[in-house]
């Protein structure tokens, strides 16, 4: 049942990403905010599921599955963090390559802690 699940929740995680990737391209594509947008609220869902799956148990193990491995794992993506930000310093924007990754890992960093912070709150 847990292979269901993951397979599932990949694919609602893929096209999620596929639908954020594509509507966030339309406003701006010179800088990877898809990526950064998918991989930070990625992070605070995960944060959020963290609480109420592991720590409350509110959920069963076949809904981690889908939601935490299945979906949020081919929603984010680090394989595509790292080649926007080697795309970006490989066509001379080394500002922008550090910009990128310091903001990727301080705001997944941020969004983690604040969403484990919130939900335990409740």
């Amino acid at each position: 049942m847990h292979w269901i699940a993951v397979a599932i929740g990949g694919a609602l995680g893929a096209m999620g990403r596929y639908a954020m990737s594509t509507w966030v391209f339309q406003i701006n594509h010179k800088f990877p905010w898809a990526t950064l947008t998918v991989n930070v609220l990625g992070s605070f869902v995960m944060g959020i599921l963290f609480v109420v799956i592991v720590e409350r148990g509110a959920l069963s193990m076949e809904m981690r599955s889908l939601l935490m491995i299945g979906f949020l794992g081919a929603f984010t993506t680090f394989s595509t963090f790292s080649l926007d930000a080697l795309g970006l310093w490989q066509n001379g924007h080394l500002f922008l390559a550090l910009l990128y990754v310091l903001a990727s890992v301080a705001l997944c960093l941020l969004a983690i802690t604040s969403s484990i912070w919130l939900t335990r709150l409740m």
